[in-house]
């Protein structure tokens, strides 16, 4: 691909410019193979330009994931009007289509840079926010102490969810469907003794 022309653009502009090129390459290539001068002459930039805006590599990177960390959570609408199952499939198809379309991006954050604290520190925040929507949509009786329960399960529930649409991404034994609903029933099974109501009573199907 010939490397776009050269357009006078404003920092904001440009860095959402660049953010755009470096995710492409880095959906398209492992981490190690995307480099800062294919991502600059992709941007029809210099490197020098490109080092204003990003120091390093692991600089862009996690400028890209915070970005897209924020665009997974502004896509995963959790209604109080829709069901908890029907809240957790859009939320979870939300996450596993942008997995499976960039596997190569995901696995950087979740492998390669599995010891970055900038980089986990970015997706810990999303857990985190996750974890407090579902807590608001939950059937929780009052009382701080189930809260903290329901809490902690949401919590180790998403790090298994982290860890099986990863390791989906190496291996897929089953389809996008069946991960789903492994991950929607494991929560269902999780949080049903700690709530006075039925979360999905229709749940398994």
């Amino acid at each position: 691909m010939p490397p776009a022309p050269r357009k006078r653009l404003g920092p904001a502009e440009r860095r959402t410019q660049l953010l755009g090129v470096a995710a492409r390459l880095f959906a398209a290539q492992p981490y190690d193979d995307v480099l800062m001068e294919h991502v600059a002459e992709q941007a029809g930039v210099s490197r020098a330009l490109l080092y204003q805006h990003f120091p390093g590599k692991r600089d862009l990177f996690a400028a890209l994931y915070a970005q897209v960390a924020d665009q997974l959570l502004a896509e995963t609408r959790l209604d109080p009007a829709d069901t908890l199952v029907e809240q957790l499939t859009q939320g979870l198809d939300a996450h596993i289509a942008y997995f499976a379309e960039n596997r190569n991006t995901v696995l950087a954050a979740n492998r390669v840079l599995a010891g970055d604290p900038v980089v986990q520190t970015i997706i810990t925040g999303e857990l985190d926010a996750l974890r407090e929507r579902l807590l608001g949509v939950l059937p929780l009786a009052d009382g701080a102490a189930r809260r903290a329960a329901v809490s902690g399960v949401l919590k180790s529930w998403l790090v298994f969810v982290q860890v099986l649409c990863v390791d989906w991404l190496t291996q897929q034994t089953c389809t996008r469907a069946e991960l789903r609903d492994v991950c929607v029933g494991a929560l269902i099974g999780a949080i049903r003794p700690l709530l006075d109501e039925d979360p999905a009573p229709d749940w398994p199907r």
